[in-house]
């Protein structure tokens, strides 16, 4: 990624690719036919495409168009840019979205188009000063909470086997990275911290109400061995597991 912000003109030649950073695709002139993971739209005259980074996208133009496309930084530049507009931002680049920019928007960017944008300030302040105003005006950019009740019931239905971020992220329809990003801001936990205090809580639950064998309550929620399971529930709740039965 050589620069943040630049023009670029689009033909009847096919382009398709990914790249590790997000993407913001918006339209100055034409039509920009635009593919993001199998999801496709029309990148029209002050409309915009959100890719997100490592998607796989398709772009080609019939007719001819123009774009200004912004090449999303580090979140560190997004945190040092937009304070705290940046969440509202790393929301809305999630998942693959069309918008319409409103008109002071539209006038914005074809301020920038005729703006010097190879002056790493302006293409710095203006991507900003872009970035920030979709933060404030576009419902899409506040995404929903994340399905937690949904993946307490995935946990628990698979408590016995190994779990990882990726298992829950799919649930969340989210990448394990942004996944647990957001799984730690909303939870103050991350997700494998949430998943081993979730077994405990399964756990104690059967030590209570049911006679199971300790072993086969172990083996239950995930531990191989009960000596594991032992220690940990000892860390978790200050008794072991048979103390815990008797006092029931």
């Amino acid at each position: 990624m050589s620069q943040i912000l630049s023009l670029r003109h689009y033909s009847h030649e096919v382009l398709s690719h990914s790249h590790e950073h997000a993407q913001l695709v918006f339209g100055l002139s034409g039509e920009l036919q635009f593919e993001v993971e199998g999801r496709g739209s029309r990148v029209l005259r002050h409309h915009l495409a959100v890719v997100p980074s490592s998607s796989r996208h398709t772009c080609g133009s019939p007719d001819g168009s123009q774009c200004l496309v912004l090449d999303l930084p580090s979140s560190d530049w997004l945190k040092q840019q937009l304070g705290h507009h940046a969440d509202s931002i790393q929301r809305l680049l999630e998942r693959p979205v069309a918008l319409l920019l409103d008109p002071a928007q539209g006038r914005l960017l074809n301020w920038l188009a005729d703006s010097p944008i190879n002056d790493p300030v302006i293409a710095a302040q203006g991507a900003a000063l872009l970035l920030g105003s979709l933060a404030c005006s576009h419902p899409a950019a506040t995404a929903p909470r994340l399905p937690l009740a949904a993946i307490d019931q995935y946990i628990e239905r698979h408590a016995a086997h190994p779990l990882q971020v990726q298992d829950l992220a799919r649930l969340a329809g989210l990448s394990p990275a942004r996944f647990h990003a957001r799984f730690l801001a909303e939870t103050g936990r991350t997700p494998m911290e949430y998943i081993r205090l979730h077994r405990l809580l399964l756990a104690e639950q059967l030590l209570r109400d049911s006679e199971l064998a300790i072993g086969e309550i172990a083996a239950r929620v995930g531990y191989s061995s009960q000596s594991a399971f032992t220690a940990a529930l000892s860390r978790h709740l200050g008794m072991t597991p048979r103390q815990l039965r008797r006092d029931r």
